[in-house]
């Protein structure tokens, strides 16, 4: 995941590796679950351009460009003891020349060049990838493994659109609520702890460095101030931005740091910088060993990321890139990312091959309901993605701006 999601996204992050997990990076995006009517799949009123789909897979080209979040695509040069990328090539025959990005920003970048074939991208990068038309419809015929995907990652605001998928789900998560509970009490149930009720902890109240945090805010609002009209956190119109704004800025009164590097995080906790504010699963996981933390999803949900390869519309291995795909998707592969990179893994059959047998619970890997509390990182867009087309929404360079805003 992160961040960042700018995790990713810009915001994004890369992180490192502790206590036999790993760096990562996150990003992403997305929308949620729930059953909003106004949330259709792939956003109403986005029309990406016309990229043909792959109608069949051929004979792998040899080789395959991979562009990927650290942690995604481990060869061994890391730790020789992490290698699910030897495996594929020599099941495929495709050479897998692998290049890491620390930022969505980057990805989009990167993507633009022609120079790679696929991309694990974040939610706040898929879109963007689309509507430049630097990736492909998603022909999930062609990969078997897509098949035990969650149901709930597939057809996304973030990942498709007009109901089309652009690429396969590969692991995801939550942005939760952490707090050190000597310092916290009683224990919040709602994100009004680093909004409205910041100030109890002034100085000690950390958030997510990325523009992608506004929409944080703009859910909190969705809860607490439904005179807004706020739909879905990610299509906001300019009154609507400019109310997560001005919430933000109350709360930057009370921000000791902010954060994209999770280790980074986790020293702001162990020092006590931190006491509260929103965090991953596994930096609870990695900070709760020297410090008594616990972390929630609040009541009023929360927003999270979701992540999906994606192939280059113009690829120049694309049996290869296909052939990834499927192969990371893999129940075996894609429980040896989800621990080394700290997530919940996509395809549900990855929960009976992971090491630690109950890293799915932890990560809520199998559980819906709880998936359904959160909103995935997507690319705010100018057309409205909740389905409004009576008034444009700002985009993802108006929350840039923004963000700068907020920080000062």
């Amino acid at each position: 995941m992160t961040n960042g999601h700018g995790r990713r996204r810009s915001f994004q992050v890369a992180a490192l590796a502790s206590a036999g997990v790993l760096a990562l990076a996150l990003s992403g995006c997305g929308t949620s679950g729930g059953d909003d009517e106004s949330m259709t799949p792939g956003g109403e009123g986005f029309q990406p351009p016309d990229v043909p789909m792959q109608e069949e897979l051929g004979d792998g080209e040899g080789e395959v460009n991979i562009l990927a979040w650290p942690g995604y695509a481990e060869d061994g040069s890391n730790d020789p003891k992490v290698d699910w990328v030897t495996p594929f090539e020599k099941q495929t025959g495709c050479k897998a020349n692998i290049k890491y990005f620390g930022t969505s920003d980057e990805a989009v970048s990167l993507m633009g060049t022609g120079d790679y074939d696929v991309v694990s991208a974040s939610g706040d990068a898929s879109l963007r990838l689309i509507a430049a038309g630097d990736v492909a419809p998603f022909n999930t015929e062609l990969t078997p493994n897509y098949k035990d995907i969650a149901p709930f990652l597939k057809d996304g605001d973030w990942n498709s659109a007009n109901e089309v998928m652009y690429g396969m789900p590969h692991g995801w998560g939550a942005n939760l609520l952490m707090y050190n509970t000597d310092d916290v009490k009683p224990a919040p149930t709602s994100w009004s702890a680093v909004f409205d009720d910041a100030s109890k902890y002034k100085s000690h109240v950390t958030a997510y460095d990325s523009p992608i945090y506004i929409a944080d805010a703009a859910l909190y609002l969705m809860k607490h101030q439904p005179d807004l009209g706020i739909e879905n956190p990610y299509a906001l119109d300019q009154d609507q931005l400019d109310a997560a704004v001005d919430l933000l800025k109350e709360q930057n009164a009370s921000i000791g740091e902010y954060w994209s590097d999770y280790t980074k995080e986790v020293s702001a906790f162990k020092s006590g910088t931190s006491q509260i504010g929103t965090t991953w699963q596994v930096i609870q996981n990695i900070a709760e060993v020297d410090v008594p933390v616990k972390s929630i999803l609040p009541e009023e949900g929360s927003t999270g990321w979701s992540d999906t390869w994606m192939v280059a519309a113009e690829a120049e291995h694309p049996n290869c890139a296909y052939l990834w795909s499927d192969y990371i998707a893999s129940p075996e592969a894609n429980a040896q990312v989800a621990e080394y990179f700290g997530e919940a893994p996509a395809n549900l059959k990855a929960c009976d091959e992971t090491a630690n047998k109950e890293h799915c619970d932890i990560y809520h890997a199998a559980d819906e309901a709880y998936a359904d509390k959160i909103r995935y990182w997507t690319t705010p867009i100018k057309e409205c993605l909740d389905g409004r087309t009576d008034i444009e929404c700002t985009d993802y360079a108006a929350w840039t701006t923004a963000w700068q805003e907020i920080k000062g």
